[in-house]
C-alpha cells in the first residue's frame, strides 16, 4: 500500500509505489561483507536471503509527474519468479490510483540503469497478453551509455538486460537519450555516474530549502552506507566506492535526504557522519 503522507522536498512530493518484493542472496547484495556485519542493519528474511523492494519513486511537482524506475513488471514466467523469490507482484496501477493518478498521466519516466528489477515496468501485457508501454504518454530519460549496453550487451550484462523489457521503447519516439548530466525540469537533475553499470545515473532534486539525493544501485540501502560495502552484483566496485565517498560526504554535510528503491526497512533518511539514520521515513510492515 502507498502511504498517504508524502515526503515533502520543497514543491515536490514523493511517493514510494509497489512495484514488487522479491529476495536475493546476501552474499550478492553486500558481496565480501561476512554476514555478522550485515545481519546487524539489515537482518535477513530466511537464512542468508534478504528483502528487497523494488519500488518506483514518484516526483509531483511544477505540474508534472516524474517516475524513477519502474518495478519488477507484470511480464516474469513462472520459473523467473521462483528464481528470483517474488513475495508480492508488480501493483503499480493499484499505487497511482490510491493518490489519483493513472499512467496515462506520468510525464517523464527516469531509468537510473536497465537492469531487470529496475525497467521491468516500462512494457507490459495488457489485459490480451499482448506488450504495450505502460506508461504511453512519457518520455523515458536514459543514459546513451546504458542504452549501448542494452542494444549490444556483455555477457554479464546480458543475464539482466533482458529484450522483452524494451520491445517498442525505441520506436515509440518517447527515448530521450542523455549524455552525462542534465536539469530534467526545475531542480530534477540527472547524473552520470557509471559504478554499478557502465551507464548508471542518479537524481538529485532541490527545491526550496531541501536537497534529496536518489543514488539508484551505488546506495542500495541504508545499511550500505560504510564506502565499502559494495554488492557483488556492482560492475565497477572500485569506482562504486568513490562514488559513495563523494555523495556521502556532501549528504551528510548538507543534511541531504536520500531516497531509496530496494530498501525494505527505510524509504528515506538523512544520515550523520557515522552512518546512523536520522528522520527516517520508514516502510509500513509487511505481512
Amino acid at each position: 500500500m502507498v502511504k498517504k503522507d508524502p515526503l515533502k522536498i520543497g514543491s515536490y512530493e514523493i511517493f514510494w509505489l509497489d512495484g514488487g518484493v522479491f529476495h536475493l542472496d546476501g552474499g550478492g547484495v553486500f558481496g565480501v561483507v561476512p554476514k555478522v556485519l550485515w545481519e546487524k542493519k539489515y537482518p535477513p528474511f530466511t537464512g542468508n536471503n534478504v528483502l528487497m523492494e523494488a519500488s518506483p519513486i514518484l516526483l509531483k511537482g511544477e505540474d508534472k509527474n516524474i517516475l524513477i524506475d519502474t518495478g519488477l513488471g507484470n511480464k516474469l514466467t513462472e520459473k523467473q519468479k521462483k528464481i528470483y523469490g517474488i513475495l508480492q507482484p508488480w501493483d503499480i496501477h493499484q499505487s497511482l490510483e490510491q493518490i489519483g493518478l493513472n499512467a496515462e498521466k506520468i510525464d517523464y519516466v527516469i531509468l537510473t540503469h536497465c537492469d531487470y528489477d529496475h525497467v521491468g515496468g516500462l512494457v507490459q501485457y495488457d489485459k490480451n497478453g499482448e506488450l504495450e508501454p505502460t506508461f504511453p504518454n512519457a518520455k523515458i530519460f536514459l543514459q546513451r551509455k546504458e542504452w549501448e549496453d542494452v542494444k549490444n550487451p556483455n555477457k554479464r550484462a546480458a543475464h539482466s538486460f533482458w529484450e522483452i523489457n524494451f520491445k517498442g521503447v525505441e520506436e515509440s519516439g518517447n527515448l530521450e537519450l542523455i549524455d552525462g548530466n542534465s536539469e530534467l525540469l526545475k531542480g530534477v537533475f540527472v547524473e552520470y555516474t557509471g559504478g554499478h553499470n557502465r551507464g548508471h545515473q542518479i537524481v538529485k532534486i532541490i527545491s526550496g530549502n531541501e536537497v534529496a539525493f536518489h543514488l539508484g544501485d551505488i546506495l542500495p540501502s541504508h545499511a550500505h552506507f560504510n564506502p565499502l560495502w559494495v554488492a557483488a552484483y556492482d560492475s565497477y566496485p572500485l569506482d562504486v566506492i568513490e562514488l559513495k565517498e563523494k555523495y556521502l560526504s556532501e549528504i551528510v554535510e548538507k543534511q541531504c535526504w536520500v531516497l531509496f528503491y530496494h530498501d525494505p526497512h527505510i524509504m528515506a533518511c538523512k544520515f550523520n557522519e557515522k552512518g546512523d539514520t536520522l528522520f527516517s521515513k520508514e516502510r509500513e510492515r509487511r505481512n
